[in-house]
């Protein structure tokens, strides 16, 4: 493929029409936010203890 060529070029679509394409079939796979710009994790709301008492599986008595 020549510099010239486009990853569409050989389909013949636009660069647009590739994007929508690849959004219809994989759908928005990242995030608007990423997670350190986000501040309402649950897990920094709980103090630690709570946090273990989450983690002990049912036939633990948890």
């Amino acid at each position: 493929m020549s510099p010239a060529e486009g990853p569409g070029a050989e389909t013949g679509e636009s660069d647009w029409e590739r994007r929508r394409r690849l959004a219809e079939v994989f759908g928005d796979a990242l995030p608007e936010t990423t997670s350190d710009e986000r501040s309402d994790d649950e897990r920094e709301r709980r103090d630690g203890d709570a946090w273990l008492r989450a983690q002990v599986p049912p036939h633990h008595g948890g």
